[in-house]
């Protein structure tokens, strides 16, 4: 008789910063995992308004979760990447402490990871987005009347459509550990983390879609991603990075015509909002991609290229 195969430890890195208010739901939200083989490692980003004292609780009630407090901020991509480097799970939830885990979402998603096969990096799927106050505002993906999406997000081998357009649900996604650690974590260099998963995760690993709503996700009107395009915004900068990163990575006509996509469009939406530095570099990276079309010369001369 063979001993029953232990399930995958799956580890759920808990991020917080200044989520004071927001905190006891999300962690509850994890406790009332279904799924029972559970790492949870509880970061603290040196927060401000008392949510380390909140943590300390909740790893003083759970003495197998980790508690990592942070004596500076660091931003998202170090804070994950300390704590990724104390992970043991097969496969990685990256936990903002502002979101909730629906009851059901590890076991879920580790289900269709199971199914998917060796060379799926991540799974993402559907969520719930809430307004401040907990309130529901509209589902991430847009259904018709007999709820087929539209457009139907990618799975597979997603490197091209990553790059010209946003489809993932980020507070949705589950990753391999192997994949991060192949890709050595998140890029610190960047204000922001997932655009740089996905075009680097995606040129050789899938993504699966998994239909299904597994997390609510709160939206703050004075997030970065919210306030995105003002002058002087870090995450415009960190998105020509990546941008550049795909160049280098694209293989074919269709993935640099697919990169060329999103550069155009990040591009109109630099000169819109007057980032004009910022507009030039993406001038010039359409540039080198050989993909300047005479509309174009308009955004180049109202950048200053």
């Amino acid at each position: 008789m063979h001993a029953p195969l232990m399930p995958p430890l799956v580890t759920i890195v808990a991020l917080c910063y200044n989520h004071a208010r927001f905190l006891e739901a999300a962690l509850d939200s994890v406790l009332a995992q279904t799924y029972p083989h559970l790492e949870v490692i509880l970061v603290d980003d040196a927060s401000t308004d008392g949510s380390a004292e909140l943590l300390r609780g909740y790893a003083a009630r759970h003495p197998t979760w980790q508690l990592l407090l942070l004596p500076e901020n660091h931003n998202n991509c170090r804070a994950f990447n300390l704590a990724l480097a104390r992970t043991k799970g097969e496969y990685v939830i990256d936990f903002a402490t502002d979101d909730v885990l629906l009851p059901g979402r590890v076991a879920q998603q580790v289900a269709f990871f199971e199914q998917a096969g060796p060379r799926c990096g991540m799974v993402y799927s559907d969520s719930e987005l809430l307004d401040e106050a907990g309130q529901f505002v509209r589902h991430y993906y847009r259904r018709d009347a007999r709820g087929q999406l539209h457009p139907a997000p990618a799975s597979g081998d997603v490197f091209a459509d990553v790059l010209a357009r946003y489809f993932i649900s980020a507070p949705t996604m589950m990753m391999r550990r192997a994949t991060l650690q192949a890709l050595g974590g998140y890029d610190e260099a960047l204000s922001y983390e997932d655009f740089d998963f996905w075009v680097r995760a995606s040129r050789d690993w899938e993504f699966r879609f998994l239909d299904a709503v597994t997390t609510r996700k709160r939206l703050h009107p004075r997030s970065k991603s919210a306030q995105g395009y003002r002058r002087h915004d870090p995450h415009l900068g960190s998105t020509i990075q990546v941008c550049r990163k795909a160049l280098a990575l694209c293989r074919t006509p269709a993935e640099r015509a697919a990169l060329a996509r999103r550069v155009r469009w990040e591009l109109r939406q630099a000169v819109r909002y007057r980032s004009l530095p910022e507009a030039r570099d993406l001038y010039q990276l359409l540039w080198e991609l050989h993909a300047v079309r005479p509309p174009d010369w308009v955004l180049g001369k109202l950048a200053g290229g």
